[in-house]
């Protein structure tokens, strides 16, 4: 049984899904140290450029070889400018379901990327990969996450009391954890609209034809591999 997802890209009609490379190691820390994202991941504040240079050229691609996961830089097709980031993780290769977690850069909110990369990937997934379940987790107050799953098809399952942290900004500046209830969606199959191409999804194609190099991207230590985009899926804010 595979037990590893192949290197690819996605393209849709306005985005590249590819893995990361180390070009992407300015942007990649830009868009963690927004304070969106600080509040909804829990990745390492302040997000060197240690920190993005360890991800983009070793730890996201370890996910996929390890066969956890897989992350995917989304990039715009005619610019390349590095716009989110997509993380199948938490894989359990005998049920075929897996995890999603997303991030959007905030000079891209507004432009339905988040919405656009992750369909895309659940189609890949389901249409290419085999897989049987999508799920998502999202904090409770972060309404434009539960926007992204509403939109493209998910259902809402039920609420994990108390299982999270986020971070609530301080008046002088600084951030501290506060406790939050998780939402679980779940996107199926049979949940997606066969008839839709969904506004250009062309499939995907080997990283190897591609030519690059392969969220949160978080604090790594000797045997750890990371988690990428932390628990609260998604801090997209529209």
């Amino acid at each position: 049984m595979t037990t590893t997802f192949p290197d690819v890209t996605i393209s849709t009609e306005r985005l590249v899904l590819r893995p990361f490379e180390e070009e992407d190691v300015t942007a990649l820390a830009e868009m963690m140290n927004d304070e969106n994202t600080i509040a909804w991941t829990s990745a390492p504040h302040p997000y060197t450029r240690a920190d993005a240079h360890a991800w983009a050229t070793r730890d996201s691609h370890a996910e996929r070889a390890e066969g956890g996961g897989i992350v995917f830089a989304v990039t715009e097709f005619l610019t390349q400018r590095l716009v989110g980031i997509v993380h199948l993780r938490n894989t359990n290769w005998r049920t075929r379901a897996t995890e999603v977690g997303y991030i959007t850069a905030p000079w891209a909110r507004g432009e339905g990327y988040a919405g656009e990369s992750v369909l895309a990937v659940a189609r890949w997934l389901f249409r290419e990969q085999g897989f049987e379940r999508l799920e998502l987790r999202t904090a409770a107050d972060n309404t434009a996450s539960q926007q992204v799953a509403q939109k493209i098809g998910c259902i809402s399952e039920g609420v994990l009391r108390n299982a999270w942290t986020v971070r609530t900004q301080t008046a002088d500046g600084g951030w501290v954890d506060t406790r939050t209830d998780l939402i679980v969606w779940s996107l199926l199959p049979e949940d997606l609209d066969e008839d839709d191409d969904f506004d250009g999804y062309d499939g995907y194609e080997s990283y190897d034809t591609y030519g690059g190099h392969g969220a949160h991207p978080g604090h790594t230590v000797p045997g750890q591999r990371s988690d990428a985009i932390g628990r609260p899926v998604g801090a997209d804010r529209k």
